[in-house]
């Protein structure tokens, strides 16, 4: 192994400690007490480390949202194996989306509420971007050519219920109602 390759690696390495030192606390403690000095006093490293690798705060939380999207499209890809017909996967997916943004809910306010520079719908979208795009539109049954605006739909409304529910605004008890009112929305066209 090269010099080259082991500074790469170990640049790659530093900023997945940053990231994850940033989710840490911000799950722990919210997103105000992530600033760069606690960072850095929390991976050992000192300031001027840190802005070798994120030029602010907004890049840091660029990189938490991003590790996010991959978790999601993780998540709700796992919630749709297995599923018997597309209409039990759809269901399958909305309620492991709302379980997502109920168990991690400082990431999910990285990955939608906050400064990034992501940008949704774009060509230029990150892959994890649209990989979470794709694991939504994968149990979405429609035409070519209104898949998209539908699967777009699917989020809008996941998302919507998602910040419903976390701001206590609508009752818990009806959210097996909601979904199966979402899927049943989205079925078969």
């Amino acid at each position: 192994m090269s010099i080259a390759e082991r500074k790469g690696r170990d640049r790659a390495d530093r900023e997945r400690r940053i990231a994850a030192a940033a989710r840490a606390i911000a799950e722990s403690e919210g997103w105000s007490a992530v600033t760069i000095r606690r960072l850095a006093e929390e991976i050992e490293y000192s300031q001027p480390v840190l802005y070798s690798h994120f030029e602010n705060r907004d890049a840091i939380v660029t990189a938490v949202a991003t590790e996010g999207f991959r978790d999601l499209a993780s998540a709700l890809r796992q919630a749709a194996q297995g599923s018997t017909g597309r209409r039990t996967a759809r269901a399958n997916v909305a309620s492991a989306y709302l379980v997502f943004a109920r168990e991690h809910p400082a990431l999910y306010e990285a990955m939608f509420t906050m400064p990034t520079g992501l940008r949704f719908a774009e060509a230029d979208a990150g892959p994890e971007l649209k990989d979470a795009f794709a694991a939504l539109a994968a149990v979405i049954d429609s035409s070519p050519d209104v898949a998209e605006v539908m699967t777009e739909t699917f989020w809008a409304t996941l998302h919507g219920l998602a910040q419903l529910e976390h701001a206590g605004r609508i009752r818990q008890s009806a959210r097996d109602e909601r979904l199966r009112l979402v899927v049943l929305a989205l079925g078969e066209r």
